[in-house]
């Protein structure tokens, strides 16, 4: 194929002929030299048209934009006008038959049209833009399957510095939440400290501004609370044992008695390299009563959380780490208005962290494949410490070597296989086979 501007001398050469050959025409002669100008003419002119769509509207999904997926990002970099894109992944997971005390699992393999994702955006112009993600998970609504609304929102940057942002926000801490397309990450599955503490993924309704000062960049939202005790217009289960994850209010009809700030930082002055951290704050309690027994008021059940985050993608190798803890309040009373008795108390502290080590062992070949090994270790705990009068589940207190392989034929589209082995304190963990063919577009 022609480049465009080959294209473009081509179609002044053909012009010129045409022109000349029309000025030139007898009466009666044969046009069939007219004629055949005349398609090249046009097919010259659809390869022109082709070739400007390609390039300039139409954006790839290649890299990240303020901190999203390179598919969520594709809206900041198309012309004005709307903007697709999108990611999906079908996952296979296969239980030892034996738990690590020996004991059967009883644990069914499965095979799941995981996630099917479409991002929808609007850029205005250059200063106003829209994007939203609508998520289809497994499958099918009957069986189990749902349709939400990861994010939608709407960005106004006054300047490379700061921008306003408003709509249903993705909580801007740790490596996953905001970026988790997987074809960007190792692993057939989202590490289990980003999914019990940091609830990936983390979406409430919300305002903040965001923006880029040098090598520092930063987001700072305000967003409705946590609903730790459940039941309530959002659906959500709240707070339990295993972790924040059953509070999240997902944006649907979220109760707004309290509210909480979430931060980030994130530094990238060396080729590379990010190093970041999050911090989120706020009461969970969404106006309810003290149960009986804990004298009157309201239950405010503050909750926070802070992260730390560390990623070096250079050379051929993917280092990542992660520190999190956090921290939940009045849990005897929450434990009282949620029933929950013995070793089925919310933690008053959960901790966890994760290393990961990967590496292209195609770097340096003439191949443009990926092919990846990789090693990660996990340790957290949901319940690192109770209220008085509870006992920890020893269960809760986890350790996870996951050993795996990502092989990439281009950017947009993994293949990922990898070995769990998982421990706990209970010793009923359950080691597992995970595999998963992932895309983004």
């Amino acid at each position: 194929m022609l480049n465009r501007s080959q294209l473009s001398w081509s179609l002044l050469a053909l012009s010129l002929n045409f022109g000349y050959a029309s000025a030139q025409e007898p009466q009666g002669q044969d046009t069939t030299e007219l004629a055949r100008l005349r398609a090249q003419i046009e097919a010259i002119t659809r390869e022109l048209e082709e070739l400007r769509l390609g390039r300039e509207v139409v954006a790839r999904a290649d890299s990240s934009i303020l901190g999203f997926g390179p598919a969520a990002s594709k809206v900041y970099r198309g012309q004005e006008g709307v903007s697709l894109g999108g990611y999906g992944e079908v996952l296979y997971e296969n239980f030892s038959a034996s738990r690590q005390d020996g004991q059967l699992s009883g644990r069914t393999d499965q095979l799941d049209a995981l996630r099917a994702i479409v991002y929808v955006g609007y850029k205005f112009n250059d200063r106003l833009i829209f994007n939203s993600e609508i998520e289809f998970e497994h499958a099918h609504t009957g069986q189990g399957g749902v349709v939400e609304m990861e994010f939608a929102y709407v960005d106004y940057r006054i300047s490379p510095q700061f921008g306003l942002r408003a709509g249903l926000l993705l909580l801007p801490l740790g490596i996953l939440n905001e970026q988790h397309e997987p074809p960007t990450f190792f692993g057939a599955r989202r590490t289990d400290v980003e999914t019990a503490i940091i609830p990936s993924t983390w979406r409430e309704n919300g305002i903040g501004v965001f923006g880029s000062l040098g090598d520092l960049s930063y987001r700072a939202y305000l967003v409705n609370g946590f609903d730790a005790v459940g039941g309530g217009s959002s659906r959500a289960g709240g707070f339990s044992a295993s972790g924040l994850r059953g509070g999240r209010q997902s944006g649907a009809r979220a109760i707004a008695e309290d509210f909480a700030l979430a931060l980030r930082a994130d530094y990238t002055g060396v080729l590379g390299l990010t190093l970041g951290a999050g911090t989120y704050y706020g009461e969970a309690g969404q106006g309810r009563t003290l149960p009986a027994g804990f004298g009157s008021g309201t239950l405010d059940a503050p909750t926070y959380i802070w992260e730390l985050h560390a990623l070096y993608q250079a050379r051929g190798l993917d280092l990542r780490a992660l520190y999190v803890r956090a921290g939940v309040g009045d849990v005897a009373a929450l434990n009282a208005a949620r029933g929950l008795t013995g070793s089925a108390s919310i933690g008053e502290r959960l901790e966890g962290w994760y290393l990961q080590a990967g590496y292209d062992i195609l770097r340096g070949t003439r191949s443009a494949h990926q092919l990846a090994p990789f090693v990660r270790y996990e340790k957290l705990n949901t319940q690192a410490r109770v209220p008085a009068g509870f006992t920890a589940d020893p269960a809760n207190d986890q350790r996870i070597v996951t050993l795996g392989l990502s092989w990439k034929p281009i950017f947009q589209v993994a293949l990922k296989a990898d070995y769990q082995i998982r421990r706990n304190q209970a010793r009923t963990a359950v080691n597992q086979f995970n595999a998963a063919i992932s895309y983004l577009f």
